[in-house]
């Protein structure tokens, strides 16, 4: 018994490669793709890489190859049907059990999609091409949308009498028809209505790309009619486990890391046209556990975006609280919230993609402090008041369900309790004691270095070595003329004191006439230095010269065989195949 493609491809788009093969190897990220230690091989060097944009993992030291379901079957012993079962599991997808009930439900689903296509194409291509649809086309128009974004966004237009029902009736039984929600019966007028006549429509898809719903918006204001409205619940659709457009949006998930959570449909489309893809938007309803489940599949940052008034702001306290819960140390959830009478359509074209860009760094809040800073806005300076506050605060931080997180989340709620009321937290202090100033220049250290790469550190010793010991290293040139460095400044003034000290004139620091920033620099962060300052046998400092030379050379090795495992995840030739043997030998002699 075979299971349907569909079935198969759905797991395979909640789930990345990188989260499957993550639960039992430790990968590292390096360019678009991970590495690890191979799971077929004991090994000290990584030959195992992982490409989630095109979906496959390759073990260079085994040659094993494949796609998520092979990962589970060849790394946990399991038949292709137990793995699929494993996996569906992990995505959130009902298991697949060959009953009759089974078969009859992908019956229903295949036509359930049929109709659902017929529907969105013949109606996007009457706004694209019907001249009468001239008041749609207009209003797009003055919302600043071209026709590339009703391609891309399939949005179409239905007019306000019309007849599809009639034309699908002869394919389709009307039950059928109604099952899907597009349509209703009018027991007065003893007639089929369609429920989105009158308006625009954008079509909101599966994770694999198929229409399943529609989000549907009135042209013309007419009061007695609501703005929006959303396809019901049907038995392929639940509101609360779809986000629109998170079909093209998880497909970025491997050049960014956040996504952009916002309201309504059009301001998908118009942070789209101002080329923010990274976008997605729930359908009517509070934000659910699933949805954010979903995005933490692909994302590592959910930035909520709703509008910038009293109902927007209300969503995102109703967002905040159902969302903490489901807070994992490897992810975070942010609000970001825009100026009064704002959202995010109206704020991109006013000011464009550069403008939200720095307004989402500059502004951009983490859930707890949102939460806390909420709460505390309500709090009157009383005893009773404060008490409130606290148990509050203390209840949606015993809903998060990671224990790690929840601790952490519990303890900077009491710690910023505590310093609003000094006097009563009094015991707390031994808890809570505020940093010293003393750790502020390590904390400044800290964040300074973390900008640096390893081998920018790995130069940075190199050249305080070097700047220190010009006569031992003018005697030995031969030790360092042929040392490669990377950071393009770095290489310049090492190339630089390398021509000086060549030229055999007798070299002191004042004379390779460097700024004064840069050899704070070199002296700030060459981990080195401290191995140096007190050694003078000049056998020990060139043996600390090669090892820095050694290293160097193993980033050039790792850069190059990087670029060669890409080349042949492309190619799979032969002759790269063992130039990247070859060099792999070299890494492994350094």
């Amino acid at each position: 018994m075979k299971y349907p493609k569909e079935y198969l491809d759905e797991i395979k788009n909640r789930l990345k490669v990188s989260t499957v093969v993550s639960k039992t190897v430790s990968l590292k990220k390096r360019g678009k793709e991970f590495v690890g230690l191979s799971p077929f091989k004991n090994e000290k060097t990584p030959s195992f890489t992982v490409n989630d944009e095109k979906e496959f993992y390759h073990c260079f030291a085994t040659s094993e190859h494949g796609n998520i379901f092979d990962f589970i079957m060849k790394t946990q012993n399991l038949k292709f049907g137990e793995a699929v079962k494993y996996l569906a599991q992990l995505a959130g997808v009902q298991p697949y059990m060959f009953s009759k009930q089974d078969e009859e439900r992908e019956k229903k689903w295949n036509e359930y999609k049929s109709i659902f296509s017929n529907y969105v194409d013949f109606y996007h291509n009457e706004l694209l091409k019907n001249e009468d649809y001239l008041i749609a086309r207009d209003y797009l128009k003055n919302r600043s949308l071209t026709k590339d974004e009703v391609k891309k966004f399939k949005i179409g237009y239905i007019e306000k009498n019309p007849s599809f029902f009639e034309k699908l009736k002869k394919d389709y039984s009307e039950q059928t028809l109604l099952e899907t929600g597009l349509f209703y019966f009018d027991e007065k007028k003893n007639i089929y209505l369609e429920r989105f006549r009158g308006r625009l429509i954008f079509p909101i898809n599966n994770i694999s790309g198929q229409p399943i719903a529609l989000g549907g918006r009135i042209i013309e204001n007419l009061d007695y009619l609501a703005k929006y409205i959303n396809s019901p619940e049907t038995n392929f659709f639940k509101k609360g486990s779809n986000l629109y457009n998170l079909d093209l949006a998880r497909k970025l998930s491997n050049k960014v890391d956040h996504i952009y959570l916002v309201e309504g449909y059009m301001d998908v489309v118009g942070l789209s046209k101002n080329g923010i893809d990274n976008v997605v938007a729930n359908l009517g309803t509070s934000l659910t556990d699933k949805q954010i489940l979903t995005l933490n599949q692909f994302f590592d940052d959910v930035i909520i975006c709703f509008d910038g008034d009293e109902s927007g702001y209300k969503a995102a306290v109703r967002a905040a609280e159902n969302s903490i819960k489901e807070l994992k140390p490897e992810k975070q959830i942010s609000f970001l919230f825009l100026p009064n009478k704002e959202d995010p359509d109206s704020y991109v074209n006013k000011n464009g993609k550069a403008s939200f860009v720095d307004f989402t760094k500059q502004s951009k809040l983490s859930i707890h402090q949102f939460i806390f800073s909420h709460y505390k806005k309500q709090t009157e300076n009383n005893p009773s008041s404060m008490a409130i506050f606290e148990k509050k605060l203390r209840e949606i931080a015993n809903t998060i369900k990671d224990d790690f997180i929840k601790k952490y989340v519990l303890e900077y709620f009491l710690e910023k309790i505590s310093e609003l009321t000094p006097h009563s937290n009094q015991y707390n202090k031994r808890f809570y004691t505020k940093k010293t100033k003393s750790l502020e220049s390590t904390k400044k250290y800290f964040q300074e270095s973390q900008s640096l790469t390893g081998v920018e550190l790995k130069e940075f010793s190199l050249l305080y070595l070097v700047i220190n010991k010009l006569d031992l290293l003018q005697a030995n040139i031969h030790l360092i003329e042929n040392i490669k460095l990377f950071t393009e400044f770095n290489k310049k003034i090492f190339e630089m004191i390398v021509e000086k000290l060549k030229s055999g004139s007798k070299i002191t620091i004042e004379d390779l006439d460097l700024d004064i920033q840069l050899i704070e620099k070199i002296n700030k962060f060459a981990t080195i230095k401290h191995i140096l300052k007190n050694q003078s046998d000049n056998q020990k400092i060139i043996e600390l010269l090669e090892d820095i030379s050694r290293d160097l050379m193993n980033y050039d090795l790792d850069f190059r065989i990087q670029e060669l495992e890409s080349k042949f995840t492309l190619d799979m030739s032969e002759s790269t195949f063992h130039e990247l043997k070859e060099l792999k030998k070299k890494q492994n002699l350094n």
